[in-house]
């Protein structure tokens, strides 16, 4: 329960699904209730594929280039921990609204795909959060476990979009600040701890 509990805060605070929702209100501004449930079941269909490849196929891809796990391990580390920062000073939200800003320029009538799929949701921090939780419990109920967990955050991610109007009115943007503070302390020691463990398997620190 301990791994499993670990496993979805990893996956919780990286996707972050309450700071996701305000950006999914801005893409779907204007549509209607059918349409955004629609981009909201496409957007997290199409994350949860792309995780469950690199769940599957990821550290098969490590061996094949080269880098150990270990090495992974550290590199998703230092990741997480950057992803943290800009979580603890408000990048991260200013980078994604820049990103969702990209996709209206650029005239993207359904950004399902991109950029909510990719990289809001199923972004760089999440992918190796998944190669990393995989190796970590390996064996096949391991896996099951992981993908569980991933499902169960992307089915919360899917609850929060279509409550989206809701949760932005309760919340309100002192709010949502609040929240993503607190989620960016508990991933930068999360961080801390992946890169500790990379430092134990790769034989630093005994």
């Amino acid at each position: 329960m301990t791994v499993l509990l670990t496993a979805f805060t990893t996956l919780f605070v990286i996707i972050d699904p309450i700071g996701l929702t305000p950006l999914f209100v801005a893409l779907t501004a204007g549509a209607s209730a059918a349409q955004r449930r629609a981009i909201a079941l496409r957007s997290c269909l199409t994350a949860a594929i792309i995780l469950f490849i690199f769940a599957i196929f990821g550290e098969a891809l490590l061996g094949f280039v080269g880098i150990s796990m270990s090495a992974f391990r550290i590199a998703g580390g230092v990741l997480l921990f950057l992803t943290a920062l800009e979580m603890l000073f408000q990048k991260r939200q200013t980078r994604r609204k820049s990103q969702a800003d990209d996709a209206e320029l650029d005239h993207v009538d359904d950004p399902s795909v991109f950029p909510i799929a990719i990289p809001l949701i199923a972004g760089p921090g999440a992918i190796a959060s998944m190669i990393l939780l995989t190796d970590q419990m390996p064996g096949l109920i391991g896996f099951a476990s992981v993908i569980g967990v991933m499902l169960s955050v992307l089915a919360i991610v899917f609850a929060l979009f279509l409550a989206s109007h809701w949760l932005e009115r309760a919340l309100g943007r002192v709010g949502v600040n609040v929240v993503t503070r607190l989620l960016g302390m508990l991933l930068a020691a999360l961080a801390i701890q992946f890169i500790l463990d990379g430092l134990r398997t790769s034989g630093f620190g005994g």
